[in-house]
């Protein structure tokens, strides 16, 4: 293949292909007498890579350090990578579709909730943990089903087995219910309000202990948090700023 029809095979400019060359991502492909490159399926392949590899969110030197391992092996042994990477996309999907089946069967049924869409890890740990009724509560869920959309399949098991064991245990459940309790009770203080930084402090411990233990320093920046914070009052959100700035600086 020309330079034009690789690119034209893969969805990429000739611009594209022109630049991984010039930063090493690509090889370069041998050039026939006329000076225009050749190029074959291990090139075609190794653009594939390329694309595959940005998508799942790698940088372009991390892709070229996978190509240039990729050039030392058989094509066969690439080739057979690429499928059983096809193959788990493939289960992936299956996955996806039986769970949007149950969830058109609950939507034709008119019994579709607004948690419904949620993973069934979400949905089982909402069934069986005990939110009381309250505000601050309803904005921690909306966080979990957030999180939820975001994570992946392996940390969201993760994730909700460490939030199972929690909500087993009756003392951290009397902590959390008790943390609702005292959030909505600033409901309608100041930012100022001396309830504030207590509270802080106590999220900022409960976190670290027991949500992070293990995860080593959190490398978010605290201002993030920012747009979560719209469903609370002034008081609410400045709780949840000072735990973030006590969870950065410990």
């Amino acid at each position: 293949m020309r330079i034009g029809e690789l690119a034209a095979l893969l969805g990429v400019s000739t611009r594209t292909v022109r630049y991984y060359h010039q930063q090493g991502i690509l090889p370069e492909p041998p050039r026939l007498a006329n000076g225009y490159r050749e190029y074959g399926m291990r090139d075609a392949i190794a653009l594939a890579r390329v694309r595959r590899l940005v998508e799942l969110g790698l940088s372009l030197e991390e892709a070229r350090d996978v190509i240039a391992d990729d050039r030392s092996r058989e094509l066969s042994d690439i080739l057979a990578e690429i499928d059983a990477d096809l193959a788990r996309q493939e289960h992936e999907i299956q996955l996806r579709r039986r769970r949007l089946a149950e969830v058109l069967k609950q939507a034709e049924a008119g019994s579709l909730g607004p948690d419904d869409t949620s993973s069934p890890d979400l949905l089982a740990f909402l069934r069986t943990v005990d939110l009381p009724a309250s505000k601050a509560a309803a904005w921690d869920r909306d966080l979990l089903v957030l999180m939820d959309s975001m994570a992946t399949s392996g940390d969201r098991k993760q994730a909700f087995a460490m939030f199972d064991a929690l909500a087993a245990d009756p003392e951290m459940a009397a902590r959390g219910h008790d943390f609702y309790r005292r959030l909505d009770a600033l409901a309608d203080a100041s930012a100022d309000d001396p309830r504030v930084g207590p509270l802080a402090e106590s999220l900022a411990d409960y976190s670290l202990v027991h949500l992070l233990a293990g995860a080593g320093p959190p490398d978010w920046d605290p201002a993030a948090v920012e747009p979560f914070l719209d469903g609370l009052a002034p008081a609410q959100a400045e709780v949840v700023r000072q735990a973030m700035r006590i969870m950065a600086r410990r």
